[in-house]
């Protein structure tokens, strides 16, 4: 028999499931009605050469400075005003060179109105998110993108839920589309998240190898009196082998001379010591998948450019960087 703490946690999950699919609808809503519009605006950003600056009052403000935040990580320099400080000082931020985008569901908050006369005396685009058609904001604007007029979530639907969700997601939906209009890359990307995990998964194998200069390389017919001397001297464990182009063609590792140890190692020649067909990697390659490629059998990869040695990339350089 449940008591009536196990029946108010069955309350509030069904509280919490409902609040979720009623803003999964406005999603919905706001995707299907999407149009011509969107991508008009998304041409205008992409044309922008300044700025890109975001304004909205309230809980619209900080869906406005989560969408500047985004954009400016992803390629496409944007800047949060706050409404009031603009009032105060601040409108001096907005160039000829920018764009505008408000947030506002009503449309009608005073606040922007400086906002709106500065952007209109610079002839600058003004981009209206709301779902007033009929508002000040909407009236003012170059181009509008309508959040569709659905009851915020909950049984009194008064705290702003549903639409600044819907916000929030069409905020995404123009910093996706521009970071694809603009051919925005993992490269870039990386510039932009140098620090954390989320940068060190971006790193490349050229950000971590070791290069040429550095390693040992030898020909098939060094003897292996010289190849351990090579070996020793860079202390990488390893050497590699090439032909006469310069091509990679083999590899001696600790584990080669322990397999080939007897009395007459030193007078062979590499190519009779080296394992065939060393695993490879190229420099662009993305150094968490040259750990998946080590996969534990292995400890380091040659890095390699039209079949020629440029670098060295060891499972402890990785490791290092914060790659596990």
């Amino acid at each position: 028999m449940k008591n009536k703490n196990q029946d108010l946690a069955l309350d509030y999950l069904e509280i919490g499931k409902k609040v979720l699919n009623d803003e999964s609808k406005g999603i919905a809503e706001l995707a299907s009605n999407l149009g011509d519009n969107f991508v008009e605006v998304i041409s205008c950003l992409k044309s922008i050469s300044g700025r890109i600056i975001f304004c909205g009052v309230g809980k619209s403000g900080h869906i406005a400075k989560k969408v500047a935040s985004t954009l400016s990580s992803t390629g496409s320099p944007s800047h949060f005003l706050h409404p009031t400080e603009a009032s105060h000082g601040d409108l001096g931020i907005i160039t000829k060179l920018d764009c505008v985008i408000i947030f506002s569901k009503s449309g009608e908050s005073h606040e922007i109105n400086d906002i709106l006369s500065v952007a209109k005396s610079l002839s600058i685009p003004i981009v209206a998110i709301s779902s007033n058609q009929k508002s000040t904001l909407v009236k003012s604007s170059t181009y509008f993108l309508k959040i569709p007029k659905i009851p915020e979530a909950g049984d009194m639907a008064l705290a702003p839920t549903t639409s600044s969700t819907m916000m929030l997601s069409l905020g995404d939906a123009i910093a996706i589309a521009l970071l694809e209009a603009k051919n925005f890359s993992s490269d870039d990307f990386q510039k932009f998240h140098p620090g954390g995990k989320l940068g060190i998964s971006l790193l490349k194998v050229s950000d971590l190898m070791h290069t040429k200069e550095s390693i040992p390389i030898v020909n098939t017919y060094t003897l292996m009196s010289e190849v351990l001397l090579a070996m020793s001297s860079k202390n990488f464990g390893c050497a590699c082998v090439v032909d006469e182009k310069s091509n990679l063609v083999g590899s001696i590792t600790d584990g080669d001379l322990r397999r080939h140890i007897g009395k007459d190692l030193l007078e062979q020649k590499a190519i009779e010591i080296m394992s065939k067909s060393p695993k490879t990697i190229e420099p662009n390659a993305y150094a968490i998948d040259a750990i998946k490629k080590m996969a534990g059998t292995i400890t380091s990869l040659f890095v390699i450019e039209d079949n020629k040695v440029i670098g060295l990339l060891r499972l402890h350089d990785c490791i290092r960087a914060g790659l596990n």
